[in-house]
């Protein structure tokens, strides 16, 4: 659960923010870069090489709270796996990004997330399965239905996306911001016995728009 950052006012009264941590990881070139650039900055760079880790920020002005994602994109070389998770620590949510004209990159995807399952309890984070580059539909190696019927089965929020024709990128970022704001909303509501209840539901799979 994140820390109540600040306290605002809005014509409906207080309006909290919440900052969440959010990482991209992913084998190199899948395009976990331009996704975050992409989403901050409106644009589209075609190589943008990470050298350990960068850092951008987004905020959201949602009905019920102010949501200030904290996106960690981690390099994907091999040779920055073992220090990974030093920056996913801490972490309230991790977008596993594969490239759909690359199968072997969502292998490498369901590694990083037993890496996931090894730091964090389920209720602890949220995952999603990002399917992205699918501008190259033409050279897919992956099926929508494999990587969907993947994360359904491991209860991860699942979206494909292309960050140069900017195909659902906002979308998967604002599904994982009102993921992060139900858990927070359910672990901050009163319990029948007049404590805050502690269970944090359960993960689902959303597909398409990622809407309830």
């Amino acid at each position: 659960m994140a820390q109540k950052e600040a306290l605002g006012t809005s014509p409906e009264g207080i309006h909290p923010t919440y900052p969440y941590k959010v990482v991209l990881l992913g084998s190199t070139s899948v395009g976990k870069s331009s996704l975050a650039y992409r989403y901050v900055r409106n644009d589209f760079k075609e190589s943008l090489p990470t050298v350990g880790c960068s850092f951008f920020t987004q905020t959201l002005h949602m009905e019920v709270a102010t949501v200030k994602l904290e996106i960690w994109d981690t390099a994907g070389q091999e040779k920055y796996h073992s220090v990974c998770h030093l920056y996913y620590r801490g972490a309230h949510a991790a977008l596993l990004v594969y490239d759909i004209t690359n199968k072997e990159t969502l292998n490498r995807a369901k590694l990083w997330l037993r890496d996931l399952e090894k730091e964090f309890l389920p209720d602890e984070i949220v995952i999603a399965l990002v399917g992205n580059k699918v501008d190259l539909a033409a050279e897919r190696e992956v099926t929508t239905e494999e990587g969907e019927e993947f994360a359904r089965t491991r209860g991860l929020l699942f979206m494909e996306t292309s960050a140069k024709s900017n195909h659902q990128v906002n979308d998967i970022f604002m599904a994982i911001a009102q993921e992060l704001l139900q858990r927070e909303q359910k672990a901050r509501a009163p319990s029948p016995h007049g404590r805050s209840a502690v269970s944090l539901g359960e993960s689902r799979v959303r597909t398409g728009c990622c809407q309830p």
